[in-house]
């Protein structure tokens, strides 16, 4: 990140900023990172300059996004490991991380494309990993999980309910929490009384199937 990056914003500046951010996001979770600069720009209604002048290209932008997403990320980790015991630690942090990933369809291309070289973002990559870890460390010698549980399952329950969320945010957008529940159980954490989401109707199951390809033309070529 640029010094300039971490300096305060006028109201104005930051406004924008957060409009190109937002676009950003929308137009990822989208297409990826075929986007452009200059396509974001039209999307959110902003000069060229003025996304050229916060973002010189596009992965300063998605660095950019990197660092929002971890920001929150070891926020809640923090706050899920003052839980008083460890299985609880547990629960939130999957929970919460879990709610987030459900309604973040850009997260994984930001996580996917983020510079690897910056210092700033490999150290809040360790301070999240360093955090997760202890947290699992401790429900596993607390007995509140199952023995083998390690911090690997924490981002393949992540990837898992990442899938879920965005095949069906349109069709049963609380389908996600019903495999949260699923997950947990598997993995031997105590789950708080209340409600259970129900699971899909075959009807909204069908919808969340991807679509057929394109026909081919008579000539055996694909339509577009």
């Amino acid at each position: 990140m640029s010094r300039d990056s971490q300096r305060p914003l006028r109201a104005d500046a930051e406004r924008n900023r957060r409009l190109i951010i937002d676009t950003a996001d929308r137009m990822f979770a989208e297409r990826g990172t075929t986007v452009t600069l200059n396509e974001i720009a039209a999307e959110a209604g902003v000069g060229v300059a003025t996304v050229y002048r916060r973002f010189p290209d596009l992965q300063s932008l998605i660095d950019d996004l990197f660092t929002e997403r971890f920001t929150v990320f070891l926020r809640l980790a923090t706050e899920s490991a003052g839980e008083p015991t460890p299985g609880g630690a547990l629960y939130r942090y999957l929970l919460d991380a879990a709610r987030l990933r459900a309604v973040d369809r850009a997260l994984e291309v930001i996580l996917a494309n983020a510079s690897t070289d910056v210092p700033s973002l490999a150290r809040m990559r360790e301070e999240l990993a360093g955090l997760v870890e202890g947290i699992v460390e401790r429900a596993v010698a607390s007995g509140a999980v199952r023995s083998d549980f390690a911090s690997p399952d924490v981002y393949a329950f992540l990837y898992m309910i990442g899938a879920v969320a965005d095949r069906t945010h349109a069709i049963a957008p609380d389908a996600w929490r019903r495999y949260v529940d699923v997950l947990l159980t598997g993995f031997g954490l105590e789950r708080p009384a209340g409600p259970r989401t129900s699971a899909m109707t075959e009807d909204q199951l069908r919808h969340t199937w991807p679509p057929k390809p394109p026909a081919p033309r008579p000539d055996g070529s694909e339509r577009p």
